[in-house]
């Protein structure tokens, strides 16, 4: 009996140094924020552009004092967009950073790679760059999603093609876990429109044949092609297919940067459709737009708006919003239960909800076009 005992003692006592691991991360003066993100490679410009978004916010936070006295501390590693890097990079920032969350991690499969060490040291991740239903279904207590998912956004392209008439759609992706995650989206929309995907067009990521890609593309003759990736990989397919003598409309995902579409297409931008998750940056009666432009502005004066930039800003906007809601007697367990019963929380359009059965956050999605300026017209 007393062996048992002493078992029961022994788990309760590791229950409690587990349940208390994240919770470090929160002192009298500092709230430590950490992520593991792709900054390098054909991803990083995008993605150090969320990062700045968020710090504009965290930094204004800062200067007002934080949140209930503490200021917010964000610390990123950098996984090149590796599932194990990033695996080494979040037990770095859970064992040494001893971050009180993870905020704004990127990708699906490093995100999937980190869900043990979330449940082991009971971490909350909040808001990973990620759109993938594999990881909404249920509600993981310690996941909270902020964008819409990519079943929302392929839905939304998808009809748009059938109300326009459009019978022939191709799909490019590049092949690895966050590209198969859009064509697993994508095919399940085609279904439910009756309109199916005439050709599924992929790239080897690590060494992309852009030419060899734009000839299947020809070979498939669509009118519109659904490019399901990001970053540079994005317009150096565009280019490649316009190199030839086809024209198919091209339609992308809200993770495909304007900022980078623009740089490397110029002119040829213009008529892409991309899919949006955040409110338009020309509408600034939003409250949450005005707010991002005003700090922008204050921090440089000549500095454009960034579609990238102000995801990660609307990100940790809500995030701080939630530990403000939370209180002094900041925990994970007190996080999880503010942000599980505080209904909907709205920034203009945009407005986010969490329960005990779902983490899944928004599900806006618009469909804006580039125009000649390489300005998003929704």
């Amino acid at each position: 009996m007393l062996r048992k005992w002493i078992g029961i003692g022994a788990c309760l006592l590791a229950t409690a140094t587990v349940a208390a691991a994240g919770d470090d991360g929160v002192t009298p003066t500092e709230i430590r924020l950490g992520a593991s993100q792709v900054l390098s490679g054909p991803l990083g410009p995008q993605t150090l552009q969320y990062g700045e978004g968020a710090r504009l916010l965290f930094e204004s936070v800062n200067a007002a004092g934080g949140v209930h006295g503490r200021k917010i501390s964000f610390t990123t590693l950098d996984d090149g967009f590796d599932s194990k890097r990033a695996v080494e990079n979040t037990q770095k920032l859970l064992g040494e950073q001893k971050v009180f969350m993870l905020f704004n991690s990127t990708g699906t499969a490093q995100t999937a790679a980190v869900l043990p060490l979330l449940k082991e040291s009971r971490t909350i991740l909040f808001g990973p760059v990620t759109g993938a239903s594999s990881l909404r279904e249920g509600a993981n207590p310690y996941l909270f999603h902020v964008r819409a998912g990519y079943a929302n956004e392929s839905e939304r392209i998808v009809t748009q093609l059938k109300q326009m008439g459009v019978t022939r759609v191709a799909f490019f992706y590049q092949d690895d876990g966050f590209g198969k995650a859009l064509l697993a989206e994508a095919r399940k929309a085609s279904a439910a429109e009756n309109l199916p995907l005439v050709a599924e067009i992929k790239v080897d990521p690590a060494a992309p044949d852009f030419a060899a890609a734009a000839a299947a593309t020809v070979q498939a003759n669509p009118q519109a092609v659904i490019v399901g990736t990001a970053g540079q990989t994005f317009p150096n397919y565009v280019k490649a297919v316009l190199a030839t003598a086809a024209r198919p409309a091209f339609y992308g995902y809200s993770v495909a940067s304007l900022d980078v579409i623009n740089r490397e297409l110029k002119d040829k931008a213009r008529g892409i459709i991309l899919a949006q998750i955040m409110p338009s940056l020309r509408n600034n009666t939003i409250p949450v737009v005005a707010e991002y432009l005003k700090l922008l502005k204050a921090k440089n004066p000549d500095a454009p708006p960034s579609a990238s930039q102000f995801e990660g800003f609307v990100h940790a906007r809500l995030l701080v919003e939630g530990l403000r809601r939370t209180g002094k007697d900041l925990s994970t367990a007190a996080f999880i239960r503010t942000m599980e019963s505080a209904g909907e929380i709205a920034f203009g359009r945009f407005t986010a909800k969490y329960s005990p059965k779902s983490h899944n956050g928004s599900d806006y999605v618009e469909l804006a076009i580039i125009d000649a300026q390489g300005q998003l017209r929704y």
